[in-house]
């Protein structure tokens, strides 16, 4: 009888192991859709403050923000945990150094204005998703 009970409670646990697993969600870094929109928006940003003949399209990225909260939630994350991510001290120092480890790796130096300026326009003419959130001035 004691088997049975333990097969039972087995079976139980397992049957609700997929459910705890589901409400379980990974940190917002870890999901690639909100990490690299935020991340696109974060350089083309950048791009727009440090080249004075760019300018960010500031009504598409605050649209683009819009929706990535919309399907953070969707995803099952709350406006308090969306906002704890994007306003994390922790969360801005790690996306500074991954968008100028980036900027960097596709020759821009962040003591030279017109890189950023030559980076932006090629992003613009390869109708990236950077340069898309870009315009000249």
């Amino acid at each position: 009888m004691n088997r049975l009970k333990s097969c039972a409670l087995a079976l139980a646990v397992c049957a609700a192991a997929p459910a705890v697993a589901a409400n379980s969600k990974p940190p917002l870094s870890d999901v690639p859709e909100i990490e690299g929109t935020l991340f696109v928006v974060a350089v083309a940003s950048e791009v727009g403050r440090k080249c004075d003949t760019l300018a960010g399209r500031r009504l598409k990225g605050y649209n683009m923000l819009f929706q990535l909260r919309r399907r953070a939630n969707q995803l099952g994350y709350t406006d308090a945990e969306i906002r704890a991510y994007v306003e994390s001290d922790r969360e801005k120092d790690r996306m500074r150094a991954k968008g100028e480890k980036y900027l960097e790796s596709r020759g821009v130096d962040v003591d030279k204005p017109e890189t950023f300026c030559a980076f932006g326009r090629a992003e613009i003419a390869k109708s990236s998703a950077i340069g898309a959130l870009l315009k000249a001035r």
